[in-house]
């Protein structure tokens, strides 16, 4: 059983909070409700007495201690769904990810994500590194972000991978839609990211704590007319792989990306602007984001490939939409 402790000192910037709270801040990946799960089930100790009540309030020098309890085995059983495969070969799988999947099981979802169809398609050709949550999992994207992702079907090719993209050596390349146009027009973004202090479900530049990210991007074309407010067509290549890097970057330049439910308005509103454009803006379902290329070392063959796809059709279609409004 995993043990964690925590001594509260006057200097803490937490005192006087809810024991759940305080808690839910010292452990990243945890959710609150999951705090106060652990809380309720006997887990969590007060000064070494076991605490039941999740709104307690913390004091100086108090010690809390938390056994966790052993994790369930988790079963995760192969599902039927069809792969845009572009390149299958005994070391790797290169696919072409739809939005709205997510790639490998967590947080209450271990049915239909991408882990779950490769183990129908591939079974046991799938490499070990990850754990049996990732099997084959070398990198991801986000769940409401298309574009390419790569497999590895053996330990070997994990391994290989996972040090060109430790090494920065992974040539990626996203198109993006966003608010307002960039200011320059094309540039480097070098501000390092870290967990969200008022959000931990979420990410944020910071400066001191966070670690180093860097998105090379440059605007392809800016969409405007006397009644729609600028959105700018963007290409994004990536230096570092950061969770949320793009979206992150993007909304700390002032310009977040179309459709972002996390770092940018759900909606806007227009002013004397096109019905049919209008509902097409609002209601992209998504962020506007899409992993346009990837480029890498073959793991065994040493030879550089490269892959590139298309924007998917709501991409396209919203792109399309957004140049016959404009001027």
């Amino acid at each position: 059983m995993e043990k964690k402790i925590f001594n509260v000192s006057a200097c803490n910037d937490s005192l006087g909070n809810r024991l759940d709270k305080f808690l839910q801040s010292q452990l990243i990946k945890i959710s609150r409700t999951k705090v106060q799960s652990l809380i309720r089930g006997g887990y969590v100790k007060l000064n070494n007495i076991t605490i039941y009540g999740t709104s307690k309030k913390i004091k100086n020098n108090d010690k809390i201690e938390i056994n966790f309890p052993p994790p369930k085995e988790i079963l995760i059983k192969p599902y039927k769904m069809s792969l845009d495969i572009l390149f299958d070969d005994d070391d790797i799988l290169v696919i072409n990810k739809p939005s709205g999947v997510v790639v490998h099981p967590g947080a209450g979802n271990y049915k239909k994500t991408i882990v779950n169809a490769l183990l129908f398609h591939y079974k046991n050709k799938l490499s070990s590194v990850g754990g049996k949550l990732r099997p084959g999992i070398v990198h991801r994207i986000d769940k409401d972000t298309s574009g390419i992702i790569v497999i590895a079907k053996n330990d070997n090719a994990h391994i290989n991978l996972s040090k060109q993209f430790s090494n920065h050596t992974i040539k990626r390349t996203y198109e993006t839609l966003v608010w307002g146009s960039l200011k320059p027009k094309s540039g480097k973004i070098n501000e390092k990211i870290s967990r969200s202090i008022k959000n931990r479900q979420l990410m944020a530049v910071r400066k001191e704590k966070g670690k180093k990210a860097v998105t090379n991007y440059k605007t392809l074309e800016i969409f405007h007319n006397l009644n729609l407010p600028k959105i700018s067509l963007v290409e994004c290549q990536l230096e570092t792989g950061r969770t949320h890097q793009i979206r992150v970057h993007m909304n700390f330049k002032g310009n977040p990306i179309l459709g972002d439910k996390s770092y940018g308005k759900i909606k806007r509103k227009f002013k004397k602007i096109d019905a049919n454009i209008e509902k097409k803006i609002n209601s992209f379902n998504r962020q506007a984001l899409h992993a346009k290329s990837l480029g890498f070392i073959h793991p065994r063959t040493e030879k550089k490939i490269f892959f590139e796809v298309e924007r998917p059709k709501d991409f396209d279609q919203l792109v399309k939409s957004l140049k016959n409004a404009s001027i």
